[in-house]
């Protein structure tokens, strides 16, 4: 007869309690985490509420959530009143579309130079190019108005275009990308007989699409939400851009405070568009970014 061996059942139980309290940590975890993130939410939830309601129910306590009635009085208001919304969305869509295509294609293009073609001085070329972050932006208002001025560009939309085709955060993201794309991939691709252009265009770009979209995403924030610069570089109320003219707004119906939140709810619908058609990419895209340094 064969012996049988029982094992002891401490270890099992062991393990049993390491899962439990794995799991607990876990959903610990996540309820604090949903917490944060309704608090994020609850703002913008307001805001919209708001938009809807009558200007006797905004402070009205405690907080009425669902209005009772919707009122679509404010939002007809912010786009078919004497400064409608509709230019200065033609206007930042504009902008932030030709810029966000040309900062997605000259980054990956500038991004495959400093890491897959061997040149002297890369590598301090681009520690230089870096340090350019560091430097804040409000102390080049001042040389890009008299360069914008010399050549012309100074209230127009290529005021706020030109300069937003060029970013260093894209560079530095996509180069990082590119470095974790297999080298044997473009040796291959050498020996029978391709060049940089072609395998930039065939094997690479094709490979950083989630890079490229999370980019595209980024910088379209970026320059739909820039106020700064749309504020010194442009003059004339016909070339305003969403944040303008929704300061603007704001300030000649300083007590509508529903027509304020109408405002602000039609600002952030495109930024919901965008996240909501890129964000499957952008987790993939700045992990991809980060593997090699």
């Amino acid at each position: 007869m064969q012996k049988t061996t029982i094992r002891p059942a401490a270890p099992y139980l062991q393990e049993i309690k390491a899962d439990s309290s794995l799991n607990i940590r876990k959903i610990i975890t996540t309820l604090v985490m949903s917490g944060f993130a309704l608090l994020m939410i609850v703002p913008f939830i307001w805001m919209i509420s708001t938009s809807f309601k009558s200007p006797a129910d905004v402070f009205k306590y405690p907080v009425q959530w669902i209005p009772s009635s919707l009122n679509w009085e404010h939002h007809i208001k912010v786009w078919s009143g004497n400064d409608s919304f509709i230019t200065y969305y033609l206007n930042s869509l504009k902008i932030s579309l030709i810029s966000m295509a040309g900062a997605v294609f000259f980054s990956a293009f500038a991004a495959y130079g400093f890491a897959r073609i061997q040149f002297k001085g890369r590598e301090p070329l681009f520690l230089v190019y870096l340090s350019m972050m560091m430097v804040p932006p409000q102390v080049l208002f001042v040389p890009k108005f008299l360069m914008f001025d010399w050549a012309g560009i100074y209230n127009t939309h290529w005021a706020l275009i030109l300069p937003g085709m060029f970013t260093i955060f894209g560079v530095f993201m996509l180069r990082q990308f590119f470095l974790s794309v297999p080298a044997e991939i473009s040796e291959a691709a050498f020996i029978d007989g391709a060049g940089h252009f072609r395998i930039f265009f065939r094997l690479v770009l094709p490979l950083a699409k989630p890079a490229l979209a999370t980019l595209a995403v980024i910088d379209f924030s970026w320059h739909w939400n820039d106020y700064e610069n749309a504020l010194v570089f442009l003059l004339d109320k016909d070339l305003y851009t969403v944040p303008l003219g929704l300061q603007n707004f704001i300030l000649e119906n300083n007590v509508d405070y529903n027509g304020m939140m109408a405002a602000a709810t039609a600002g952030i619908i495109p930024m919901i568009i965008v996240f909501l058609l890129g964000q499957r990419y952008i987790i993939q895209g700045v992990a991809g970014s980060a593997v090699k340094g």
